[in-house]
């Protein structure tokens, strides 16, 4: 690549580093030299690399969590098909970014803990809104979010660790998302425990 680049180039790339490497990669002279550009020329955009990085957070929290909902709200599907494909489309964007659970290791940063704190209780709070429009009780609703955001963090965490215990065939993979949905919808479990 040649030539200026913009802010939007730098936070593209930012994103592109935070997704497949994590927090960590998100610096100046790697994401300088992806883009053919000198480190100075990142300065006619941010102060700083923490600038960048909230940059890229942002842009992060879009894509990844507002964009998904928007998308998934903007269909007329009814609840119990929204929370099927959220996990579809989650599990999916685990095994292309990689990095996205490096985000968790990253929460020493105060602005990466910010982010993924603001990340996981949108997250978990559409997941529970969804379960509520299908009958489910406000606190089982919140329970059982949690609990399929934890499923769906383990999942990303066996896909960098030791993804030959996972279906290797798309027909598995979708079996596996059909049984984390019917766990997480399952009717009537919700009466003994409220």
């Amino acid at each position: 690549m040649s030539g200026r680049r913009s802010r939007e180039d730098w936070i593209a790339a930012g994103l592109h580093a935070l997704l497949n490497e994590g927090p960590d990669a998100v610096a100046v002279q790697p994401i300088a030299r992806s883009l053919g550009a000198t480190k100075g020329s990142f300065y006619w955009h941010f102060d700083s690399r923490d600038d960048l990085l909230r940059a890229v957070l942002a842009r992060w929290e879009t894509v990844a969590t507002h964009d998904v909902i928007a998308e998934l709200e903007a269909s007329e599907a009814a609840p119990e098909e929204k929370v099927r494909r959220l996990f579809a489309a989650v599990t999916a964007g685990s095994a292309r970014h990689p990095g996205q659970l490096l985000l968790l290791g990253g929460v020493h940063h105060p602005d990466v803990a910010a982010a993924v704190e603001r990340t996981t209780e949108r997250r978990i709070g559409y997941v529970a809104r969804l379960l509520g429009e299908t009958g489910v009780p406000p606190t089982v609703a919140v329970r059982r979010a949690t609990l399929a955001y934890a499923a769906y963090l383990g999942h990303a965490q066996l896909l960098r660790t030791t993804p030959g215990v996972l279906p290797s065939k798309a027909e598995e993979r979708g079996k596996l998302i059909e049984e984390m949905t019917a766990i997480v919808l399952v009717k009537d479990a919700h009466r003994k425990n409220r």
